[in-house]
Protein backbone atom coordinates (compact mmCIF):
# COMPACT_ATOMS: atom_id res chain seq x y z
CA UNK A 1 0.00 0.00 0.00
CA UNK A 2 1.60 3.30 -1.20
CA UNK A 3 0.02 6.18 1.78
CA UNK A 4 1.28 9.52 1.93
CA UNK A 5 0.32 12.28 4.28
CA UNK A 6 -2.74 12.26 6.65
CA UNK A 7 -3.66 15.74 7.38
CA UNK A 8 -4.33 18.45 4.99
CA UNK A 9 -3.77 16.66 1.49
CA UNK A 10 -7.37 17.24 -0.01
CA UNK A 11 -6.49 20.09 -2.21
CA UNK A 12 -10.24 19.48 -3.52
CA UNK A 13 -13.88 20.25 -1.59
CA UNK A 14 -17.63 19.74 -2.21
CA UNK A 15 -18.91 21.12 0.70
CA UNK A 16 -22.88 21.70 1.00
CA UNK A 17 -24.41 24.70 1.97
CA UNK A 18 -27.45 24.49 4.65
CA UNK A 19 -28.78 26.38 7.70
CA UNK A 20 -30.68 29.09 8.85
CA UNK A 21 -30.73 32.68 7.31
CA UNK A 22 -27.30 34.65 9.15
CA UNK A 23 -26.48 31.54 10.72
CA UNK A 24 -25.25 28.72 7.73
CA UNK A 25 -23.55 25.66 7.89
CA UNK A 26 -20.71 24.81 5.59
CA UNK A 27 -19.68 21.12 5.93
CA UNK A 28 -20.65 17.54 4.80
CA UNK A 29 -23.92 15.72 5.06
CA UNK A 30 -24.41 13.48 7.99
CA UNK A 31 -24.61 9.85 6.66
CA UNK A 32 -28.21 8.78 5.06
CA UNK A 33 -29.48 12.64 5.68
CA UNK A 34 -29.21 16.08 4.52
CA UNK A 35 -28.07 17.19 7.63
CA UNK A 36 -25.17 19.18 7.55
CA UNK A 37 -22.19 18.77 9.49
CA UNK A 38 -20.39 22.07 9.98
CA UNK A 39 -16.66 21.47 9.58
CA UNK A 40 -14.69 24.75 10.05
CA UNK A 41 -11.17 23.07 11.13
CA UNK A 42 -11.33 19.70 8.90
CA UNK A 43 -7.63 18.37 9.23
CA UNK A 44 -7.49 16.87 6.23
CA UNK A 45 -8.46 19.53 4.20
CA UNK A 46 -6.05 22.05 3.03
CA UNK A 47 -6.09 25.22 5.05
CA UNK A 48 -6.36 27.04 2.24
CA UNK A 49 -9.67 25.56 2.07
CA UNK A 50 -11.01 25.88 5.81
CA UNK A 51 -10.37 29.51 5.83
CA UNK A 52 -11.90 30.09 2.13
CA UNK A 53 -14.84 27.92 3.73
CA UNK A 54 -15.04 30.73 6.64
CA UNK A 55 -14.67 33.59 4.56
CA UNK A 56 -17.77 32.34 2.35
CA UNK A 57 -19.59 31.96 5.52
CA UNK A 58 -19.29 35.67 6.91
CA UNK A 59 -19.68 36.89 3.28
CA UNK A 60 -23.24 35.09 3.26
CA UNK A 61 -24.09 36.24 6.87
CA UNK A 62 -23.20 39.85 5.62
CA UNK A 63 -25.17 39.96 2.16
CA UNK A 64 -28.10 38.20 3.81
CA UNK A 65 -27.98 35.53 1.39
CA UNK A 66 -30.87 32.77 2.45
CA UNK A 67 -29.53 28.83 2.06
CA UNK A 68 -31.10 25.91 0.37
CA UNK A 69 -33.54 23.72 1.68
CA UNK A 70 -34.05 20.50 0.25
CA UNK A 71 -37.82 19.86 1.65
CA UNK A 72 -39.11 23.51 0.49
CA UNK A 73 -36.97 23.53 -2.54
CA UNK A 74 -36.09 27.53 -1.88
CA UNK A 75 -33.05 29.21 -0.44
CA UNK A 76 -29.84 30.56 -2.51
CA UNK A 77 -26.26 29.13 -1.53
CA UNK A 78 -26.66 25.31 -2.08
CA UNK A 79 -23.01 24.40 -2.14
CA UNK A 80 -19.41 25.66 -2.47
CA UNK A 81 -16.19 23.75 -4.69
CA UNK A 82 -12.88 25.18 -3.35
CA UNK A 83 -9.62 23.90 -5.41
CA UNK A 84 -5.88 24.14 -4.10
CA UNK A 85 -3.52 25.20 -6.89
CA UNK A 86 -0.49 23.96 -5.59
CA UNK A 87 2.23 26.47 -7.46
CA UNK A 88 0.66 29.78 -6.71
CA UNK A 89 -0.85 28.16 -3.28
CA UNK A 90 -4.39 29.94 -4.16
CA UNK A 91 -8.05 28.91 -4.26
CA UNK A 92 -10.32 28.59 -7.06
CA UNK A 93 -13.44 29.03 -5.23
CA UNK A 94 -17.50 27.94 -6.95
CA UNK A 95 -20.33 28.97 -5.14
CA UNK A 96 -23.54 26.77 -6.64
CA UNK A 97 -26.87 28.27 -6.41
CA UNK A 98 -30.41 27.63 -6.92
CA UNK A 99 -30.33 30.66 -8.89
CA UNK A 100 -30.30 31.02 -13.09
CA UNK A 101 -27.76 34.29 -12.69
CA UNK A 102 -25.30 35.45 -10.29
CA UNK A 103 -27.07 38.81 -9.48
CA UNK A 104 -28.66 37.34 -6.27
CA UNK A 105 -25.10 36.77 -5.22
CA UNK A 106 -23.43 39.64 -6.16
CA UNK A 107 -22.67 41.22 -3.03
CA UNK A 108 -21.73 38.05 -1.12
CA UNK A 109 -19.47 37.62 -4.75
CA UNK A 110 -18.01 40.76 -4.31
CA UNK A 111 -17.31 40.24 -0.81
CA UNK A 112 -15.64 36.68 -1.31
CA UNK A 113 -13.50 38.80 -3.97
CA UNK A 114 -12.09 41.13 -1.66
CA UNK A 115 -11.59 39.22 1.57
CA UNK A 116 -10.11 36.04 0.04
CA UNK A 117 -7.66 38.94 -1.66
CA UNK A 118 -4.13 37.43 -2.96
CA UNK A 119 -5.28 34.09 -1.72
CA UNK A 120 -8.10 34.04 -4.44
CA UNK A 121 -7.53 32.16 -7.66
CA UNK A 122 -10.74 32.47 -9.63
CA UNK A 123 -14.26 32.95 -8.25
CA UNK A 124 -16.97 31.15 -10.16
CA UNK A 125 -21.29 31.01 -10.24
CA UNK A 126 -22.55 27.96 -10.80
CA UNK A 127 -26.16 27.66 -11.20
CA UNK A 128 -28.15 24.64 -10.01
CA UNK A 129 -31.94 24.52 -9.95
CA UNK A 130 -32.81 21.12 -9.91
CA UNK A 131 -34.60 18.78 -7.54
CA UNK A 132 -32.02 16.16 -7.39
CA UNK A 133 -28.83 15.19 -5.63
CA UNK A 134 -26.21 16.41 -8.17
CA UNK A 135 -23.96 19.02 -6.37
CA UNK A 136 -22.93 20.96 -9.59
CA UNK A 137 -25.26 22.18 -12.55
CA UNK A 138 -23.96 22.24 -16.58
CA UNK A 139 -23.32 26.16 -16.55
CA UNK A 140 -20.47 28.32 -15.33
CA UNK A 141 -19.98 31.89 -14.95
CA UNK A 142 -16.75 33.50 -14.34
CA UNK A 143 -16.87 35.86 -11.73
CA UNK A 144 -12.90 36.91 -11.64
CA UNK A 145 -9.64 35.34 -11.89
CA UNK A 146 -8.23 32.79 -14.70
CA UNK A 147 -10.45 29.99 -16.26
CA UNK A 148 -8.64 27.33 -15.11
CA UNK A 149 -6.46 25.55 -12.26
CA UNK A 150 -2.88 23.88 -13.59
CA UNK A 151 -1.11 21.47 -12.39
CA UNK A 152 2.00 19.78 -13.53
CA UNK A 153 2.39 16.26 -14.07
CA UNK A 154 5.53 14.54 -15.46
CA UNK A 155 6.37 18.00 -16.89
CA UNK A 156 3.14 18.94 -19.08
CA UNK A 157 1.11 21.54 -17.65
CA UNK A 158 -2.51 20.10 -17.14
CA UNK A 159 -5.71 22.45 -16.44
CA UNK A 160 -8.83 21.75 -15.09
CA UNK A 161 -11.72 24.31 -15.37
CA UNK A 162 -14.17 24.70 -12.26
CA UNK A 163 -16.28 21.56 -13.91
CA UNK A 164 -13.74 19.10 -14.96
CA UNK A 165 -13.17 16.00 -12.64
CA UNK A 166 -9.75 15.78 -10.13
CA UNK A 167 -8.47 14.14 -7.54
CA UNK A 168 -8.17 15.44 -3.88
CA UNK A 169 -5.05 14.01 -3.47
CA UNK A 170 -2.83 15.26 -5.81
CA UNK A 171 0.51 13.98 -4.27
CA UNK A 172 -0.73 10.23 -4.46
CA UNK A 173 -2.54 10.91 -7.55
CA UNK A 174 1.40 12.12 -9.14
CA UNK A 175 2.74 8.70 -7.80
CA UNK A 176 -0.39 6.59 -9.57
CA UNK A 177 1.14 8.18 -12.92
CA UNK A 178 4.50 8.07 -12.40
CA UNK A 179 3.83 4.47 -11.70
CA UNK A 180 2.02 4.35 -15.20
CA UNK A 181 4.80 6.56 -17.47
CA UNK A 182 7.09 4.33 -15.86
CA UNK A 183 5.39 1.54 -17.96
CA UNK A 184 5.11 2.54 -20.80
CA UNK A 185 7.70 1.43 -23.67
CA UNK A 186 9.84 4.24 -25.38
CA UNK A 187 8.07 4.86 -28.98
CA UNK A 188 4.68 2.82 -27.68
CA UNK A 189 1.62 3.38 -29.60
CA UNK A 190 -0.85 4.63 -26.78
CA UNK A 191 -4.60 4.83 -26.27
CA UNK A 192 -6.33 6.23 -23.03
CA UNK A 193 -9.49 5.57 -22.07
CA UNK A 194 -11.68 8.42 -19.73
CA UNK A 195 -8.57 10.72 -20.08
CA UNK A 196 -10.10 13.80 -17.85
CA UNK A 197 -7.95 16.72 -18.82
CA UNK A 198 -5.35 14.78 -19.38
CA UNK A 199 -3.17 14.22 -16.38
CA UNK A 200 -1.77 10.92 -16.90
CA UNK A 201 -1.98 10.93 -21.21
CA UNK A 202 -0.10 13.99 -21.32
CA UNK A 203 2.61 13.20 -18.68
CA UNK A 204 3.25 10.05 -20.49
CA UNK A 205 3.60 11.55 -24.10
CA UNK A 206 6.99 11.91 -23.92
CA UNK A 207 7.46 8.38 -23.80
CA UNK A 208 5.03 7.86 -26.83
CA UNK A 209 5.00 7.53 -30.54
CA UNK A 210 0.99 9.02 -30.70
CA UNK A 211 -1.64 8.90 -27.79
CA UNK A 212 -5.06 8.52 -28.58
CA UNK A 213 -7.32 10.09 -26.00
CA UNK A 214 -11.16 9.47 -25.14
CA UNK A 215 -13.56 11.68 -22.56
CA UNK A 216 -17.20 12.13 -22.42
CA UNK A 217 -17.06 14.80 -20.14
CA UNK A 218 -17.30 18.56 -22.04
CA UNK A 219 -15.81 20.49 -18.94
CA UNK A 220 -12.98 17.47 -19.26
CA UNK A 221 -12.55 17.99 -22.98
CA UNK A 222 -12.48 21.92 -22.31
CA UNK A 223 -9.50 21.53 -19.70
CA UNK A 224 -7.59 18.63 -22.01
CA UNK A 225 -7.80 21.53 -25.13
CA UNK A 226 -6.28 23.88 -23.26
CA UNK A 227 -3.63 21.39 -22.29
CA UNK A 228 -2.84 20.71 -25.90
CA UNK A 229 -2.49 24.28 -26.80
CA UNK A 230 -0.06 24.73 -24.35
CA UNK A 231 1.99 21.76 -26.34
CA UNK A 232 5.01 22.56 -28.87
CA UNK A 233 3.62 21.89 -32.33
CA UNK A 234 5.77 18.10 -32.62
CA UNK A 235 4.20 17.01 -29.29
CA UNK A 236 0.33 18.26 -30.12
CA UNK A 237 0.87 16.66 -33.58
CA UNK A 238 1.35 12.70 -31.89
CA UNK A 239 -2.13 13.32 -29.91
CA UNK A 240 -5.78 12.53 -31.40
CA UNK A 241 -8.48 13.08 -29.28
CA UNK A 242 -11.77 11.55 -29.69
CA UNK A 243 -14.84 12.59 -27.90
CA UNK A 244 -18.13 10.25 -26.72
CA UNK A 245 -18.34 7.07 -24.05
CA UNK A 246 -15.57 5.11 -23.84
CA UNK A 247 -17.09 1.57 -24.97
CA UNK A 248 -18.36 3.45 -28.63
CA UNK A 249 -14.41 4.64 -28.97
CA UNK A 250 -13.46 1.05 -28.31
CA UNK A 251 -12.10 0.66 -31.48
CA UNK A 252 -9.41 3.05 -30.94
CA UNK A 253 -6.97 0.55 -29.07
CA UNK A 254 -6.78 -1.12 -32.38
CA UNK A 255 -3.49 -1.55 -32.77
CA UNK A 256 -2.00 -0.18 -29.55
CA UNK A 257 0.56 -1.29 -27.71
CA UNK A 258 -0.33 0.04 -24.41
CA UNK A 259 -4.08 1.06 -23.28
CA UNK A 260 -4.84 2.96 -19.90
CA UNK A 261 -8.26 2.90 -18.52
CA UNK A 262 -9.49 5.40 -15.36
CA UNK A 263 -12.66 4.71 -15.25
CA UNK A 264 -15.40 5.82 -12.88
CA UNK A 265 -16.12 3.76 -9.74
CA UNK A 266 -18.97 1.41 -12.04
CA UNK A 267 -15.79 0.43 -14.16
CA UNK A 268 -15.32 -0.19 -17.68
CA UNK A 269 -17.84 0.36 -20.23
CA UNK A 270 -19.01 -3.29 -21.27
CA UNK A 271 -18.41 -3.11 -24.91
CA UNK A 272 -14.70 -2.13 -24.02
CA UNK A 273 -14.26 -4.76 -21.42
CA UNK A 274 -15.64 -7.56 -24.31
CA UNK A 275 -13.51 -5.64 -26.88
CA UNK A 276 -10.32 -5.99 -25.02
CA UNK A 277 -11.15 -9.32 -24.13
CA UNK A 278 -11.29 -10.19 -27.63
CA UNK A 279 -8.59 -8.19 -29.19
CA UNK A 280 -5.86 -7.38 -25.90
CA UNK A 281 -3.17 -5.19 -26.11
CA UNK A 282 0.33 -5.85 -25.83
CA UNK A 283 -0.19 -3.91 -21.86
CA UNK A 284 -3.55 -2.74 -20.55
CA UNK A 285 -2.93 -0.38 -17.90
CA UNK A 286 -6.00 -0.28 -15.54
CA UNK A 287 -6.31 2.51 -12.54
CA UNK A 288 -9.11 1.59 -10.48
CA UNK A 289 -11.29 3.58 -8.15
CA UNK A 290 -13.81 0.35 -7.16
CA UNK A 291 -12.53 -2.25 -5.62
CA UNK A 292 -16.00 -4.86 -6.61
CA UNK A 293 -16.00 -2.81 -10.27
CA UNK A 294 -12.03 -3.94 -10.75
CA UNK A 295 -12.58 -7.56 -9.63
CA UNK A 296 -15.84 -7.66 -12.02
CA UNK A 297 -13.92 -6.38 -14.93
CA UNK A 298 -10.76 -8.76 -14.26
CA UNK A 299 -13.19 -11.44 -14.22
CA UNK A 300 -14.75 -10.27 -18.13
CA UNK A 301 -11.29 -9.21 -19.20
CA UNK A 302 -9.46 -12.15 -18.58
CA UNK A 303 -12.39 -14.72 -19.02
CA UNK A 304 -10.72 -15.38 -22.99
CA UNK A 305 -7.72 -16.74 -21.65
CA UNK A 306 -5.73 -13.67 -23.31
CA UNK A 307 -5.15 -11.61 -20.52
CA UNK A 308 -3.73 -11.72 -17.48
CA UNK A 309 -3.42 -10.19 -14.31
CA UNK A 310 0.81 -9.58 -14.01
CA UNK A 311 0.42 -6.94 -11.27
CA UNK A 312 -1.00 -4.85 -9.09
CA UNK A 313 -0.72 -1.45 -6.41
CA UNK A 314 -2.78 -0.09 -4.23
CA UNK A 315 -3.09 3.63 -3.10
CA UNK A 316 -4.14 4.84 -0.18
CA UNK A 317 -5.59 7.88 -1.89
CA UNK A 318 -8.06 8.84 0.51
CA UNK A 319 -6.56 7.82 4.30
CA UNK A 320 -9.33 7.17 7.14
CA UNK A 321 -11.99 5.94 4.69
CA UNK A 322 -11.77 2.81 2.98
CA UNK A 323 -11.56 3.87 -0.29
CA UNK A 324 -7.95 2.65 -1.97
CA UNK A 325 -6.98 3.41 -5.47
CA UNK A 326 -5.61 0.57 -7.43
CA UNK A 327 -3.10 0.17 -10.24
CA UNK A 328 -3.43 -2.58 -12.47
CA UNK A 329 -1.30 -3.99 -15.00
CA UNK A 330 -2.71 -6.84 -17.48
CA UNK A 331 -0.24 -8.22 -20.15
CA UNK A 332 -1.94 -10.47 -23.34
CA UNK A 333 -0.88 -14.10 -23.02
Amino acid sequence: MVSGQTSGFRLRARLAIRGRLRSPKIGLFELGTHRVVHIPNCSVQHPLINRAAAVVRHALVEAEVTNYSERAQLGLARYLQVVVERRSQTAQVVIVANSATPEPLAVCLSLIRERLGSELHSLWFNANLERANTILGPNFQNWCGPQSVVEHFGGAAVHYPPGAFGQNNLDIAQLIIEQVRAQIPEGARVTEFYAGVGAIGLSVLARACEIRMNEVSAHSLHGLELGLAQLDSASRAKVSVVPGPAGAARLLASDSQVVIADPPRKGLDPELTEYLSEQPPERFLYISCGLESLLNDTAQLTSRGRLRLAALTAFNLLPFTEHVETLARFERV
